[in-house]
């Protein structure tokens, strides 16, 4: 089944990481979920030092449907007004791969 793989990074302040977690629990998810033809989310975290890493990774149906989830452009990062308490910058661009094999 062909799908694709939309890869979003963000990074914050250790100290703000569990802040930050609970934030895209809360208000991420749900804007992922209400969008038609998203497969699966997979929201992950790495703490590095003080620093600690967020990668979002949504399976999709379409570009169509990755369209319908940023207003436009599936390639460009979508940010909430309170991502910018969080993350130390705000990446411009996601990165999205074809599935061409799947169990």
């Amino acid at each position: 089944m062909e799908g694709f793989v939309r890869i979003w990074h963000g990074a914050t302040r250790r100290g703000l990481a569990d802040d930050y977690e609970r934030f895209l629990i809360e208000r991420a998810v749900p804007d992922y979920k209400s969008v038609p033809g998203l497969r699966k989310a997979i929201f992950t975290r790495r703490d590095e030092g003080d620093v600690t890493h967020f990668l979002l990774i949504t399976i999709w149906d379409s570009i169509e449907a990755m369209r319908r989830f940023t207003g436009g452009d599936p390639w460009k990062a979508k940010y909430y007004p309170e991502d910018d308490q969080y993350l130390l910058e705000k990446e411009e661009h996601v990165e999205i791969y074809k599935i061409f094999y799947e169990t």
